[in-house]
């Protein structure tokens, strides 16, 4: 692992939260660190003394900035980002800005998001769309060899699909994805909102159009905050979303507006600023921890929870040729949710998924919900065995 103990401890002392609780509930929101909270909690102070507008006018300096932290995490220009309130709102402006028509054609996979897959089958409903879900390759993960032969002969007017999906574990081929969407001039969608934070995500390196991602999960920023990727080539091509807010275009003529020219086209007028301004520190944050030693040092402790999990007698149901930090196990029991607040009334933070997250990847691992547990690069190795020793007791009541 490349972070030192000594940095471990330097982390957990920026992080509060790691002295009363055992977080493994990454994947759902992480522990904020205090950069992060004070910034946020800043900024509210000073909406409360002078007023919201005012304040976000004194902060603009801060405000482009966090534009430009986020850019640096992307690999990408300031110009090419746009926040929202949270991924699935980035993810659907997008889709709103790809000019459909019945008998167009998505190609997915089977493991997106399941706020991704009914926005797939809203289209489908409403505008006659054809959902396509390109086959798991029998290690797991999308077939690449699948897609690109789907890609050739479908001709979808989007590919979409999710870098790390919410259960499993898997890390998806998006970068292989990219390349073919690339050669044959595809529209390219990416749903980062598990990876932002926990792996490098490069947006040229992957080729996508779009990639959405949240604040909240590893990245270690406020709820309620996200943002989308635009790339030069969209910005271009002249896509905008379908009801585009007065922060994205310029109203001229009665009957007649001009979208803007960068990706705030986007975004609405409304902002939490305070929320913009802690995804600014948290992106700030993770750059200066080193993005690529956070990946190894989660991916290691993830494999200690799954080989500890594996020796207590545990099924584990992650599958994939590349495993991230999301480590997800059967646990015995109907009863999801009591499981769950026994956990955690005993310390240990975690989630439960449930086969409504996940239909198609559920119903191939026969298993009704499933505990989902995410360690991050500040956890430590004691709290992982103290996790499985209070989660094999739980199990053997």
């Amino acid at each position: 692992m490349a972070l030192k103990p000594a940095d471990i401890q330097r982390l957990r002392a920026d992080t509060p939260g790691c002295a009363k609780r055992i977080h493994l509930d990454n994947a759902g929101a992480g522990l904020m660190p205090k950069p992060v909270s004070d910034a946020i909690m800043s900024h509210i102070t000073l909406e409360s003394e002078m007023g919201g507008y005012e304040a976000a006018e004194a902060r603009r300096d801060e405000i482009r900035a966090a534009y430009a932290a986020v850019a640096d995490l992307l690999g990408c220009q300031s110009r090419n980002v746009a926040f929202v309130e949270n991924a699935t709102v980035g993810y659907a402006q997008a889709l709103s800005a790809i000019p459909f028509q019945r008998g167009d054609t998505i190609l997915t996979s089977t493991s997106d998001y399941i706020s991704n897959q009914i926005m797939f089958l809203s289209l489908a409903r409403r505008m006659g769309v054809v959902i396509l879900r390109v086959p798991n390759a029998p290690v797991g993960g999308v077939d690449v060899d699948a897609m690109c032969e789907m890609i050739r002969n479908d001709r979808p007017k989007l590919v979409a699909l999710t870098h790390v999906p919410t259960n499993s574990g898997l890390v998806q081929p998006v970068a292989d994805v990219g390349r073919v969407c690339r050669e044959d001039d595809v529209l390219y969608l990416v749903d980062a909102c598990q990876s932002v934070g926990q792996l490098p995500v490069d947006v040229d390196q992957i080729g996508c159009d779009f990639l959405s991602a949240t604040s909240r999960k590893f990245l270690r920023g406020p709820r309620g905050s996200g943002f989308l990727f635009v790339s030069d080539r969209v910005l271009k091509m002249g896509l905008e979303p379908l009801f585009i807010d007065m922060q994205g275009a310029e109203w001229r003529e009665a009957d007649s507006y001009v979208p803007f020219a960068t990706a705030a086209r986007f975004e609405n007028w409304e902002f939490a600023y305070a929320l913009v301004l802690g995804s600014g520190a948290a992106a700030r944050y993770a750059t200066a921890v080193g993005v690529s030693d956070i990946a190894a040092r989660t991916s290691g402790l993830a494999v200690l929870l799954r080989q500890r999990l594996r020796d207590a007698g545990f099924r584990v149901l992650d599958r994939g040729p590349e495993l991230c930090g999301i480590v997800t196990v059967e646990i015995p029991g109907p009863d999801a949710t009591a499981f769950h607040n026994a956990l955690e009334q005993r310390g240990v933070n975690s989630s439960v998924s449930i086969r409504a997250y996940g239909v198609i990847d559920f119903d191939e691992l026969n298993v009704a919900w499933a505990l989902r547990l995410s360690p991050h690069y500040y956890n430590t190795e004691q709290e992982i065995e103290t996790a499985v020793a209070k989660l094999t007791y739980l199990a053997r009541l």
